[in-house]
């Protein structure tokens, strides 16, 4: 009775693993895609920089509410917008007190927002969400994090992603692309990814 119901378990895994989607490598991705444009997160490092105005020039660090406090401005809203939407709202701030402001905001720290992270959880060395990169794959993502863990089931790993508003799973190799070194089974990730890596049946 006990070997009929793991038999059923490892078929009823077999057939979940089948049934999810399978990335193309990344060979055979467009290599035309344009990255999103990066929106600043909480934690985030910006240097700003006001022509003309050396002392209003200043670092930030971004609060975990959002918001960054600037030479004559309090609490502006940061999180979620570009460098460049970020210095054209400090130039109307400073537009109180300086004439036709011109302002460079550079980010020299990088965390990003939520859906701008790779977030890896399970059976990672060191699971954890890191910044997304302009054309980042898989291979970079699992180099990040340390690779796999002692008991990880590399391919029997998930790759979550939202698609027009929808959850979708795809299968990922892991083993075969880690320790098999089969770099057909790397592939592109995108920003928001979510990768999660079970461990090994004991």
């Amino acid at each position: 009775m006990a070997k009929t119901i793991c038999a059923l378990m490892m078929v009823a895994v077999l057939s979940a693993c089948a049934a999810k989607n399978t990335l193309p490598p990344v060979g055979l991705q467009s290599s035309g895609l344009e990255s999103p444009l990066y929106r600043i997160g909480a934690g985030d490092s910006l240097s700003i920089f006001v022509w003309r105005n050396e002392d209003l020039a200043s670092s930030a660090q971004v609060r975990p509410d959002g918001r960054i406090t600037l030479p004559l401005i309090d609490d502006l809203e940061a999180a979620g917008k570009t460098p460049t939407e970020l210095a054209r709202d400090i130039e109307e701030a400073l537009s109180v007190f300086v004439q036709d402001p011109l302002v460079t905001v550079m980010v020299t720290g990088f965390v990003g927002t939520f859906e701008q992270q790779v977030r890896v959880v399970g059976a990672a060395t060191n699971p954890s969400a890191i910044p997304y990169r302009a054309n980042m794959t898989l291979l970079d993502v699992m180099i990040a994090v340390g690779g796999l863990s002692e008991f990880a089931a590399g391919n029997r790993a998930t790759l979550v992603r939202w698609v027009d508003g929808e959850q979708k799973e795809y299968r990922v190799r892991l083993d075969s692309l880690l320790k098999g070194g089969d770099i057909g089974a790397n592939t592109m990730v995108l920003p928001g990814d979510i990768i999660i890596i079970p461990e090994t049946f004991l």
